[in-house]
């Protein structure tokens, strides 16, 4: 009972944060009071609300095909009644993302998946992840290069390089998902680690060893079977959240070109992991002000565009995460009994 309360207030606590950093900070960058930011989403029609919920539903389910081609055998129903579920109890509470994983658990393991199929989907669906928040600053530095948005040889030098570390790090992550060689420096890593260790702490490490060896392979014959589906998930989802965002600034009048969407699209990414609150709630919201500001943006239109997107990205995450769950409680005909290993 403690435990439950416990996961209320911290709740609360977190959605707190987050409203406020949206009502005093994004004003207070952007230089826009709210009564201005209300009549700019005030204008909004119905019909580009309703255009907005298609993409953003369109997004939504493109990335089922990212759970379904780490996870073999997950329908796109499932695997959309899954994303929305452990979204919500990740947008809800602090450093929501193990929570979210335990949501996968519960959820997968009620339709047969086994334990060890589950772990890996949850690696390689995260790697994705992980290659995505790479790959979208390294894309926003190089337009915004390309674009002459930075103003200097040093910033524009520093770019260059961010790019090329981001890049490299891409380049890494792949390299350890496929390459047989990162296994075995792993292997040699462990035998050399548990020559240090007391003898009768040495089977416990084999042991340990030996199960992260086999979660290892599983891992890379499931990202080598399943990375064009993957990969055309990933890059459909992400493009439908930049159409969404784009989108919302041309519904809220912030006009502005490709040249500077992308990059500001980029970093809104980026800040959406900052852990201060679920979601990087107000964080995301108010850098990505800040530099849609310094390229030309309306102070009023940007402040009600990133609201406009925040509402669809993180808001209403929550309710449809909900219905998702009281989907997932309803539908006993996908449920079989969990598998123990």
């Amino acid at each position: 009972m403690r435990a439950r309360w416990g996961r209320v207030v911290a709740s609360v606590a977190s959605l707190g944060v987050a409203g406020l950093l949206l009502a005093v900070a994004l004003p207070r960058v952007t230089g826009a009071d709210w009564a201005a930011i209300g009549v700019r989403v005030g204008a909004l029609s119905t019909s580009t609300l309703l255009w907005l919920t298609v993409v953003w539903l369109a997004g939504l389910w493109s990335y089922t095909f990212v759970l379904t081609g780490s996870l073999p055998g997950l329908t796109h129903l499932q695997a959309l009644v899954l994303n929305c579920a452990g979204s919500a109890v990740s947008n809800l509470l602090p450093f929501g993302g193990a929570a979210g994983v335990a949501v996968t658990f519960t959820m997968a393991g009620s339709w047969g998946h086994r334990k060890q199929a589950i772990a890996v989907s949850t690696l390689v669906s995260g790697a994705w992840n992980v290659l995505s928040r790479l790959a979208l600053p390294a894309a926003g530095l190089i337009v915004s290069i390309a674009a002459g948005n930075l103003r200097g040889r040093r910033f524009t030098v520093a770019a260059g390089l961010t790019a090329g570390l981001l890049a490299a790090g891409l380049a890494l992550v792949v390299a350890a998902l496929t390459c047989a060689a990162a296994g075995r420096w792993a292997g040699n890593a462990v035998d050399r680690l548990a020559r240090l260790l007391p003898s009768r702490s040495r089977p416990a490490l084999g042991r340990t060893a030996q199960a992260l060896s086999q979660l290892r392979q599983n891992t890379v014959e499931v990202t080598r079977q399943g990375w064009p589906l993957l990969t055309v998930g990933m890059a459909s989802y992400l493009f439908l959240q930049y159409m969404l965002f784009s989108a919302c600034l041309a519904a809220a009048g912030a006009h502005l070109g490709v040249a500077a969407v992308i990059p500001a699209f980029a970093l809104s990414r980026l800040l959406a992991t900052a852990p201060i609150a679920p979601g990087g709630a107000g964080v995301s919201e108010s850098g990505t002000a800040a530099l849609l500001i310094a390229l030309g943006a309306q102070p009023a239109a940007t402040a009600a565009a990133l609201l406009l997107f925040a509402f669809f990205s993180y808001a209403m995450e929550i309710p449809v995460g909900a219905l998702a769950w009281l989907t997932w409680t309803a539908a006993k005909r996908w449920r079989t009994p969990p598998a123990t290993v």
